[in-house]
Formats: C-alpha cells, sequence, structure tokens
C-alpha cells in the first residue's frame, strides 16, 4: 500500500501571483532605509526606522502625513535652490552646467571650486548603534528597528512591512494597561515588528511563521530592538505552520518547541494576534482551523485581535472592482461565530473595533485598515 503524499506546509503552497511591494516605505523618510545585507535567498534587506510618537496627539489619519514626517522633501527639492528658475537652452531644453573635469595637468589653483574625487564606501552598521538618531525624543528607547525587504513573490510576502502591523502594534499600546503581563501569540508574525512591540506590554510573546530564513530575520529584529523588552518582556521565535496541526518539537529543526513551551503556551496564552495575513483563500481558511484548534487547547479564554487591510482589485472575472480576499475573510469570521462549540465547548464572539485611538508610528492609517476582536467563552 503507497503512503500518503505528505500535507504541504504554508511556505510550499502554490500562489497566483508575481511580485508584491507594500507601500509602507513611501511613508516614512528616504534616509531610514539602508541597505545592510543579502537573505539566503539573495533578497537585498534593509534597515527601516519606525519612530514611536510618544507624547504626541493622535497621529494622522486618511493620508495626512505633514505632521508624522516633517523631515521629508519633496523628490529634488533643494532648499537652497527656492526662488530660482531652471536654466533653459535657446531650444527650452535643460541647460546642465557641468563641472570641469580634474586631470593631473589641470591648474592646481583653480579660480572656482574643485570637483570633488567620489570614492565608493562600505557602510557597517554596528550592533548596537543606529546611525542619525539624536538624543532625547529621538534616542533608541523611542525607535523601532526593522530589517525587511521590500518587493518580494507572493510567497515571501512576511518578510515586508505592512499597514496593519502597524495598526495591530499601535492598538497593543493603546490597550497596554489592558494586557500588561500577559501571554501573547501572534501567528504569521512576518519581520516581528508587532511581536516586538507587544513585548513591550507583555510577560511573554511568542512569535511565530514558518521558513528559516524568515524566522531568523524575526529573530535578528528582536536582538536589534532589546532595548524596548529591557523591562522583562520576552519574545521566543517559533515556527507554527497552520497546515499542520502539531507544533514542531524535534530539537534539529531551527526554531522547534520544546514540551516545557508548549505546556506554558496553552497554560497561560489569553491575547492571539495576526496581522495581514488574509490575502490567499486557502492560508485564511487554515488560519482559522488554527484559531480553532488553539482555542480549543488554551486553558483560559482568550481574545483574537486580527488586522487586515481590505484591498480592492479589478477583476477579469467579474469585469468589476473587487476584494474577494477581504470577503473571503469575513465570511470565515461569519463561520466562526456560527460555529459549534465542539468537544472543548468554545463558542465565539466577533466584534470589529473602532480604530479611532491614537496613532503611534508612522503609516498611513487609511479607511480599508480594519480591526476585529474575537472572544472564547467556555460552554458547559
Amino acid at each position: 500500500m503507497g503512503q500518503p503524499a505528505p500535507t504541504p506546509g504554508m511556505d510550499e503552497a502554490t500562489f497566483r501571483s508575481d511580485t508584491v511591494l507594500s507601500d509602507v516605505h513611501l511613508y516614512t523618510p528616504n534616509q531610514r532605509h539602508l541597505m545592510v545585507r543579502l537573505n539566503g535567498k539573495g533578497q537585498p534587506v534593509f534597515l527601516s526606522h519606525f519612530r514611536l510618537l510618544w507624547g504626541q496627539d493622535a497621529g494622522p489619519k486618511g493620508g495626512d502625513h505633514s505632521s508624522a514626517h516633517p523631515e521629508t522633501s519633496s523628490p529634488g527639492s533643494d532648499p537652497s535652490q527656492e526662488g530660482t528658475g531652471a536654466q533653459l537652452d535657446e531650444d527650452g531644453d535643460l541647460d546642465v552646467v557641468r563641472r570641469p573635469q580634474v586631470t593631473p595637468d589641470s591648474d592646481p589653483d583653480p579660480a572656482g571650486p574643485s570637483r570633488d574625487k567620489v570614492h565608493p564606501m562600505i557602510l557597517c552598521l554596528e550592533e548596537d548603534e543606529a546611525p542619525g538618531e539624536e538624543a532625547g525624543e529621538g534616542s533608541l528607547g523611542a525607535v523601532i528597528r526593522i530589517e525587511h525587504t521590500m518587493a518580494t513573490p507572493l510567497e515571501d510576502v512576511g518578510k515586508q512591512v505592512w499597514r496593519g502591523a502597524l495598526l495591530l502594534a499601535d492598538y497593543i499600546l493603546f490597550q497596554r494597561d489592558v494586557l500588561q503581563g500577559c501571554t501573547m501569540l501572534e501567528l504569521g508574525a512576518g519581520t516581528g515588528l508587532t511581536s516586538i512591540v507587544s513585548a513591550s506590554v507583555a510577560q511573554t510573546v511568542y512569535c511565530t511563521d514558518v521558513g528559516a530564513d524568515l524566522l531568523a530575520m524575526c529573530q535578528r529584529n528582536i536582538t536589534l530592538n532589546s532595548h524596548l523588552t529591557a523591562g522583562g518582556g520576552i519574545i521566543k521565535v517559533r515556527e507554527l505552520d497552520w497546515l499542520r496541526e502539531d507544533l514542531c518539537t524535534d530539537p534539529e529543526v531551527p526554531f522547534s518547541w520544546s514540551e516545557e513551551e508548549i505546556s506554558h503556551l496553552y497554560s497561560h496564552t489569553t491575547v492571539l494576534l495576526a496581522a495581514e495575513v488574509f490575502y490567499d483563500d486557502d492560508l485564511t481558511d487554515a488560519l482559522f482551523r488554527t484559531l480553532s484548534q488553539l482555542a480549543r487547547r488554551l486553558k483560559n479564554p482568550c481574545t483574537v485581535i486580527l488586522a487586515v487591510e481590505k484591498r480592492l482589485n479589478f477583476t477579469l472575472r467579474h469585469l468589476d472592482v473587487t476584494c474577494e480576499a477581504y470577503d473571503h475573510f469575513l465570511g470565515s469570521l461569519r463561520a466562526l461565530e456560527k460555529q459549534a462549540p465542539g468537544g472543548r465547548g468554545v463558542r465565539f464572539t466577533v466584534e470589529p473595533v473602532d480604530a479611532s485611538f491614537p496613532q503611534c508610528l508612522p503609516y498611513e492609517r487609511i479607511q480599508q485598515l480594519e480591526l476585529w476582536r474575537v472572544h472564547t467563552k467556555p460552554v458547559p
């Protein structure tokens, strides 16, 4: 008798798309993006700084970034050139004035400014320093440093930073008094940004995803932001595949679980998090199955906080603008609420979250960003 085919993992799924690009980097200052290395797949990895807007009013909404990014100037702008018009030749074309080339035979004492030689420079980023940070409000305690990619195939979108993760991080900070000292589990953590912010509030955060390269990026980002968890919050990066029922405990596998960690997870977790993971219907179904299974294994009632962006796309199949991934997400939420209690006797209640809470991170909080909260309640 032949053996059944193994179930593919989340990182082995087949997607019907090409390259996708998060636009979060468009709303942070250009000088905050430094290419630092190539990852295991040869993709450029950038380091971006997200300044926490402590002590300020609620951040901009609906695309107003003027207060969040005062140092950002329009492309190509030069304050020293204000009031001067462009130089045009007799045909109306832009006349570019070039400096004379410096040669060994040229005048050693030219009348005009000399042209400096430009030498390539390799930038080295020390592990414990962030370039360009000022003291005070701009110190390391108010900056989150995240390594990420910018444009990837769909199966690697977890390596980018998405608005939903920033919205969820804002909500965690807004609820810090309620969530203080709890144990959290983030599903599909990606770069780990939300888990890092959560660890400034929670006692323990399990930061989970799949793929050794992605999880290694998470671990590196956690190390880069150890200043945010100096108060005692612990982050553990672990593999959690929604397409498999059991947690990996093989010590030979990177980021596997110990039996003690699994026991702690089921005994203490009260908050589950997920942001921007609802882009593929099969993975959305797998995530909701995982949520249902976890809720029945946890010993305490829990709250699930989900962040999603309603993305509008024109499809040839409908010849109209649709948001199929979002519609499937809403259908999964309704199905979860109608789900029978089952053997462990758990009932789910779903409610939207008003996203008018203060904004502490720089991003565009558009109307299509939504938060949903799911509560579990034991049923006798």
